[in-house]
């Protein structure tokens, strides 16, 4: 029996999250760069324009060095951390959401407190939410979109 890697547990996790989100009825974009300069691993964009930002952590390793997560609470209505079925659920701060999840699905387990985002902010995040899903579905955008 081998065990994953890291970047393979991340993708395995980032992909049962966005299942999770598709059937809450939500468009997921993975691998953003934000306007802050920091990459967010999942944006997804809700049916109201609600924006969840999910931070993937493969590891508790992966999840005590990250210093960054609180710089993309200004990106998102909701913040989540997704980690692996495994992962000592107790680590993630309380004022956040949890999300478990393999390659295959995915739970909510703990609901992420509702902030929402100013109107220029949401409106800007919306525009480049869509050019940058316009940009990779026809692949003819040659730099990457920033976010906000």
């Amino acid at each position: 029996m081998t065990t994953a890697s890291r970047p393979e547990i991340t993708a395995e996790v980032t992909e049962g999250v966005c299942r999770l989100l598709y059937h809450h009825e939500m468009a997921c974009l993975t691998e953003l760069r934000l306007g802050n300069g920091r990459r967010l691993d999942v944006l997804a964009l809700g049916p109201k324009g609600e924006l969840w930002a999910v931070e993937v952590k493969s590891s508790v390793e992966d999840f005590r060095v990250d210093q960054k997560w609180q710089s993309y609470l200004d990106y998102c209505d909701r913040f989540f951390f997704a980690v692996p079925m495994h992962f000592p659920k107790d680590l993630i701060p309380d004022d956040v959401g949890l999300i478990v999840a393999d390659r295959f699905e995915a739970a909510i387990i703990r609901a992420s407190a509702e902030k929402k985002l100013s109107a220029a902010r949401r409106k800007k995040l919306l525009i480049s939410f869509g050019q940058t899903a316009a940009g990779r579905v026809n692949k003819f955008s040659s730099k990457e979109n920033v976010l906000g």
